[in-house]
């Protein structure tokens, strides 16, 4: 059978008849849902928080080549002096002006930093490419989680509908067991049996209930939807014709695409980056300099002029950190270790991205062979219960029988359900591993 015909067969009974919804229901696709996780989730709003404050650092980085101007101004009181012999004898007082004052204004444009300036505007967008991987990587966990969620309330939905169609077939037996009761040809305990077996289904339909609750509940949190929506799955996402493909395409499209490769990759850039700025500090620095300062008064003469001294000048400056040669060798060697440590994490998310797709894929193309081995099990059992049930109507089959009978129907009606889900969700999982959810 081939997909197409396979899924076509998973189509159920429409959810809602006439696709008529009452008041707070919604009839939804995953991708609407996905749409308004992207405006509306919580948690994947501090994702972009992230990102916008990363890209700011690119340009704060980008203003290290502005030059720097400094600008001081200082008023100062200044008290009398004295002077004496070398053998601090005939001591005289130096009166001073008392008023003292200061302006300057300094500009130094760096010309040559060994790269580091350079590097640090590097470094600044890797660390802004690194934020959105980090922005796509939580924004695909959240889809898979919405993804979990609207499933979960399609096969809760449907299980829901297989255990009201056996209460509804159990109370048929239950008034059959009674009417022949009255006739005298059916026991007491048979009709106990079979009532224990209703009030089961019926504490497992409140279960169920109380399941879809919570889902509905976790959905339409986690994608921010308004309060008081409930979801209702649309139906013909089973009836989508999923492609099967081989599993070095889904590879080949892991390693290309996936959020936490590109995130383990950046993060080797960012620190093999951070081995050049430590490097760089080796290397000296060379910026043009300018100045303009105005003083009084002026002290260096005795005795002191109570007038301004101006002067201003323009020149290159050129600086080395000589302790760099024996610091930095440390620094280097920590940050030469954290490159290791990236790169060798960079290969065990390759490992797991690729055993991941494997094992996904392998379950992909299982749960069609599943889901064709339910569709079989469950025309067994019904043919099953239609006989058993024909038999003891004959009193030909005991209570036992039937019962065994019905709890196989159910189970296997369970499962189909079940398999019907997992098709969908293992397509996804394959979406998700490979960063196309």
């Amino acid at each position: 059978m081939n997909n197409l015909r396979l899924l076509a067969g998973l189509l159920p009974v429409a959810l809602l008849s006439g696709g008529v919804c009452s008041y707070g229901q919604s009839i939804i696709t995953l991708e609407e849902i996905f749409e308004a996780a992207e405006t509306n989730s919580a948690q994947l709003r501090p994702s972009f928080t992230a990102q916008t404050e990363a890209e700011r650092e690119i340009s704060v980085a980008r203003a290290g080549r502005l030059p720097d101007i400094n600008a001081s101004l200082s008023l100062s009181y200044i008290g009398n002096g004295f002077t004496t012999e070398r053998s601090f004898s005939d001591y005289q007082k130096a009166p001073i002006p008392h008023f003292g004052n200061g302006l300057s204004l300094n500009v130094t444009q760096p010309v040559y930093t060994g790269g580091a300036q350079t590097y640090a505007i590097e470094l600044a967008e890797l660390k802004s490419t690194a934020a959105r991987y980090a922005t796509d990587f939580q924004r695909n966990n959240i889809r898979f989680q919405l993804t979990g969620f609207y499933l979960d309330i399609y096969k809760y939905t449907n299980l829901r509908r297989v255990i009201e169609s056996n209460i509804f077939a159990a109370r048929k037996v239950l008034e059959e067991m009674r009417a022949r009761y009255e006739q005298g040809t059916a026991l007491q305990n048979d009709i106990t049996r079979y009532e224990l077996l209703m009030s089961n289904l019926e504490l497992q339909l409140v279960r169920i209930n109380n399941t879809l609750n919570i889902l509905n509940t976790n959905l339409v949190t986690t994608a921010g939807l308004s309060d008081g929506t409930v979801i209702v799955p649309d139906s013909t996402i089973l009836a989508r014709s999923l492609p099967m493909g081989e599993e070095h395409r889904w590879q080949q499209e892991a390693m290309e695409n996936s959020p936490s490769l590109s995130l383990a990759r950046s993060a080797v850039d960012i620190n093999r980056k951070a081995e050049a700025i430590v490097r760089s500090e080796r290397l000296p620095k060379i910026g043009l300099q300018a100045g303009w300062t105005l003083d009084g008064p002026i002290l260096v003469e005795v005795p002191p002029i109570n007038r301004n001294l101006s002067y201003w000048y323009v020149g290159i400056g050129i600086s080395y950190n000589i302790s760099s040669l024996y610091k930095s060798n440390r620094s280097l060697t920590k940050k030469r270790i954290a490159t290791q440590r990236a790169i060798e994490e960079l290969n065990a998310a390759h490992e797991n991205v690729s055993l991941t797709v494997r094992a996904d894929h392998i379950r992909y193309l299982e749960a069609y062979e599943t889901l064709k081995t339910q569709e079989k099990s469950v025309e067994l059992a019904q043919r099953n219960y239609r006989t058993t049930s024909t038999r003891y109507s004959a009193d030909m089959a005991l209570i036992t029988d039937m019962l065994d009978a019905a709890n196989a129907k159910l189970d296997a009606e369970r499962q189909l359900v079940n398999a019907r889900i997992d098709i969908i969700y293992y397509y996804y999982k394959l979406l998700f591993a490979t960063g196309k959810i």
